[in-house]
């Protein structure tokens, strides 16, 4: 677009010259008066539209510039909410092993103090409590990784949809409607 509009006004400045030398009115001398006039003239709309359109344009970019900074911060807490999420889940799932571990050697310590019936019937029993602990553990854990995934969808659409409602215009918007109703007719 832009080497379209420098080429369009340098053959402008180039033509018009030359359709202007060839006119052949003989002995005329350039209007110096008039082109220092229409300089001038230019020179004034060019200042008119800087002094109208500069302030504006500087506030658009500035304010522009802050949505993006304000969308990275929140993205960025976004993320650490997040890892803060998982750690405290880690956490948790390392209790838990600890306390299985520490489950699965007071039964051993009560086994050796028993009986040999005694003892038999405590590794079956412990052998069920660690399947058991290991299930449920996995369901735990699994649980806790479908909130994480849950929790991470649920801020992201609502980061996506403040981020939509700041920066969608009604022009957008209704652009939005039509190509979908386009689109709807000829589906159909």
């Amino acid at each position: 677009m832009r080497e379209r509009f420098v080429a369009c006004l340098l053959s402008f400045l180039f033509f018009v010259p030359a359709v202007h030398a060839s006119g052949g009115g003989g002995g005329e001398e350039p209007n110096w008066l008039g082109f220092a006039w229409r300089f001038f003239n230019f020179l004034v709309l060019a200042g008119i539209l800087y002094w109208l359109l500069a302030a504006k344009i500087k506030t658009l970019l500035a304010g522009r510039r802050e949505g993006i900074k304000t969308a990275l911060a929140e993205a960025v807490s976004a993320r650490e909410e997040a890892e803060k999420k998982f750690r405290e889940s880690s956490e948790k799932l390392d209790k838990a092993m600890e306390e299985i571990e520490k489950l699965g050697e007071m039964i051993r310590s009560q086994g050796l103090a028993e009986k040999e019936r005694l003892l038999e019937e405590t590794r079956k029993a412990a052998a069920k409590m660690r399947e058991d602990t290991e299930t449920r553990l996995e369901q735990e854990f699994g649980k806790a990784v479908r909130d994480l995934r849950i929790e991470a969808v649920r801020l992201s659409t609502q980061m996506a949809e403040e981020l939509i409602r700041r920066h969608i215009r009604a022009e957008d918007h209704e652009t939005i409607v039509k190509d979908t109703i386009e689109k709807a007719a000829k589906s159909s």
